[in-house]
């Protein structure tokens, strides 16, 4: 069943992206985990709805195909003039086909209309073949009031899928080096063919093996495997500007989570104001002044 996206963050089909992002740092701060009354589940539901519509291309993609889409190849086609309801599949057996003096390989739907309408670029490439990309991360800091009005620097530790320190990103061994892909020969992609009931479909998709790069590594890293990746602590400096308020939400490009061959996904960070119970004169009329700015 498809997700609605609109839906996680409370907004509609049309809103702008602007409308969007309020929506995902209003429920982001209230879901947080690591907040008392978090919801972990529910924080990440908001993350990827996020992800998705905030992106535009993305969004365009989610938008045009939907619930439609992500129904094909399981259970059948249904609805429409020129559909399937009410074929008779009985001649399916054991993947195949047979009837009309032709017999077609019916393989599994989902990875035909999968690699269709995915430009050829394959599920690890993401739709039209773009480079691969590490997911983003969000968390959550909190901060004095006065740091707030002055800003600061603050250095934060994080736990994510980052590039190994020993071979940096590459998978392969120090000093071993690469060699191209026996698999894709080099191309960093795959060109098949599939025989089904609609004829036959060619489609070219990443390579498994190499990911797309056309080389793999002689002898593979012992540290993360030959992956070129793997989970461990790093230290992030944040610098965090003057004026900021509370919810507002810093984005650190490249600075999410990594992915061989590919590019860093993004960190947001959902700032937390610390407004201490017993304040000046002079620093309530500041809050004043800053909400009458809209900051």
């Amino acid at each position: 069943m498809s997700k609605d996206y609109y839906n996680v963050l409370g907004v509609d089909k049309g809103a702008s992206k602007d409308e969007i992002k309020k929506a995902f740092y209003k429920l982001a701060h209230k879901y947080h985990p690591d907040k008392k009354e978090g919801d972990e589940a529910k924080f990440k539901q908001i993350n990827e709805a996020y992800q998705v519509l905030s992106d535009d291309a993305k969004r365009s993609k989610y938008d045009q195909f939907g619930s439609g889409f992500e129904n094909m190849g399981q259970g059948g086609f249904r609805g429409g003039s020129g559909g399937f309801e009410g074929f008779d599949f009985s001649g399916f057996q054991n993947g195949g086909f047979q009837g009309a003096g032709a017999e077609f390989d019916f393989g599994n739907l989902n990875d035909i209309f999968s690699d269709f309408f995915s430009a050829g670029g394959g599920p690890a490439s993401g739709w039209g073949g773009k480079q691969r990309r590490g997911r983003d991360i969000s968390t959550e800091i909190q901060i004095t009031f006065t740091e707030s009005i002055l800003g600061t620097i603050r250095k934060i530790l994080i736990t994510k899928t980052s590039s190994c320190l020993v071979c940096h990103g590459s998978g392969a061994k120090v000093g071993s080096g690469m060699m191209t892909c026996k698999t894709c020969n080099g191309q960093g992609q795959i060109r098949e063919s599939k025989r089904t009931i609609f004829g036959n479909i060619a489609n070219t998709k990443i390579c498994e093996v190499c990911l797309g790069a056309g080389e793999v590594p002689k002898e593979i890293c012992e540290t993360c495997k030959g992956k070129g990746v793997l989970r461990r602590e790093e230290e992030v400096s944040v610098n965090i500007p003057s004026g900021i308020h509370s919810g507002q939400t810093l984005r650190m490009t490249g600075y999410g989570e990594a992915v061989k061959n590919g590019k860093n996904g993004d960190l947001n960070i959902i700032i937390n104001v610390k407004i201490p119970s017993k304040i000046s004169k002079r620093a309530r009329e500041i809050i004043e002044e800053l909400k009458k700015e809209g900051i």
